[in-house]
């Protein structure tokens, strides 16, 4: 399971146009790569609209944002302009993405067990380390928490 310090793993991430991208040409700056469970459900929307609404003020300390879901690129293209979203979707259709990051896990509803996306967030610094990971996310507060962070890893990158 990845840690903080750890280096993020160099997966390869299918963007909302369908193009395929390294995860270490994104690490030009800090990332926060957030893991949902599936667009158009009551916590995925809350929490892709909170960040689509913090997107300038994560860019003010020199980070972007991607969200990543199995879901298609046609999915998440018709997810983004029904909520109006600004933050950029990837899809990890063959879940390598979800292994590689440890979000992939049993889960159970109801007595029923079955594997699925854990949400989590991963703060990854410009050098490529994990500089903060929250595992079985809540939604309320967490978009301001991970601001928080990126702005406190912005003045421990500049003393």
């Amino acid at each position: 399971m990845l840690q903080e310090g750890d280096l993020a793993p160099d997966v390869t991430l299918q963007t909302a146009d369908g193009a395929t991208v390294p995860l270490s040409t994104m690490l030009k700056r800090t990332l926060v790569l957030y893991f949902y469970p599936k667009d158009d459900t009551t916590g995925c929307t809350r929490e892709a609209i909170d960040f689509s609404e913090k997107l300038a003020a994560f860019e003010l300390e020199d980070a972007a944002i991607l969200g990543v879901s199995k879901n298609s690129p046609k999915e998440h293209a018709k997810f983004t302009a029904k909520h109006g979203l600004t933050v950029p979707l990837a899809t990890d259709a063959d879940g390598s993405v979800c292994e590689a990051f440890g979000t992939w896990i049993e889960k159970s509803m109801y007595g029923r067990k079955y594997m699925g996306i854990d949400r989590a967030t991963f703060l990854i610094a410009a050098d490529g380390r994990i500089a903060r990971v929250w595992r079985k996310v809540s939604v309320p507060g967490h978009v301001d928490e991970v601001l928080e962070a990126a702005r406190a890893l912005k003045s421990a990158a500049r003393a």
